[in-house]
């Protein structure tokens, strides 16, 4: 008997490859697993988009809510007039008629606008209004605090995404929707309704008022 015969060909028959069964088997398993890892990968990638979006939508707040509180600590006692008219009372004004908002705006001059060496033509007041347009809260100035007519203000969207605006003031020690023209409130409160983050209050101290009741 050849025993090296028998022996090779024993060696062949323990040589098996994989069933269909086993194939389809590993297949299905490494699909699970890609599905698993890729629904993970896109989990991960989009949260970190929407962290990123909402980390500039709130860069987005805080630029403008300095800017707004800067305009108001500076804010002037100065009438302002628009289009050549007479000067508008007070030196604060609120506008619910939508002459210069769709909603409620605001106007009044602020003092403090950098002109080095005077070397503009204009002075260091600066004439402002804050209105809601196209749900876009704006900052429009003039060049010059009594415009004549046709003047066009310049405009720059602070803060987008945005469904109204209202302002409320701090006067004998409780917050109002009105103007007292004979005196300046102690602080001004804006109030935005957005589409992401719902409703926003923030309070701004005017001049000379360190501090607020209540706030």
């Amino acid at each position: 008997m050849d025993t090296k015969g028998f022996a090779t060909k024993l060696k062949i028959n323990k040589v098996k490859g994989f069933t269909l069964i086993e194939l389809l088997i590993a297949m299905a398993i490494f699909s699970v697993v890609s599905l698993t890892s890729f629904t993970i990968l896109d989990t991960v990638l989009s949260s970190d988009e929407k962290l990123k979006l909402r980390n500039e939508r709130l860069n987005e707040f805080n630029s403008a809510f300095l800017i707004i509180e800067r305009d108001f600590l500076q804010l002037s006692r100065r009438t302002i007039r628009l289009n050549g008219e007479a000067p508008i009372s007070g030196f604060l004004h609120l506008d619910t008629d939508g002459v210069f908002s769709e909603t409620t705006g605001v106007a009044f001059v602020r003092a403090g606008w950098t002109n080095p060496g005077l070397l503009l033509p204009r002075s260091d007041l600066q004439p402002l209004i804050y209105q809601l347009k196209d749900g876009n809260l704006q900052r429009l100035h003039f060049n010059f605090v009594d415009s004549v007519v046709g003047t066009e203000p310049i405009a720059r969207v602070l803060i987008s995404d945005v469904k109204n605006i209202q302002f409320e003031f701090y006067f004998n020690d409780k917050w109002q929707d009105e103007i007292n023209d004979d005196q300046l409130p102690l602080a001004v409160a804006l109030i935005l309704e957005t589409n992401d983050f719902g409703q926003i209050r923030r309070q701004f101290l005017l001049p000379a008022h360190r501090q607020v009741a209540g706030t």
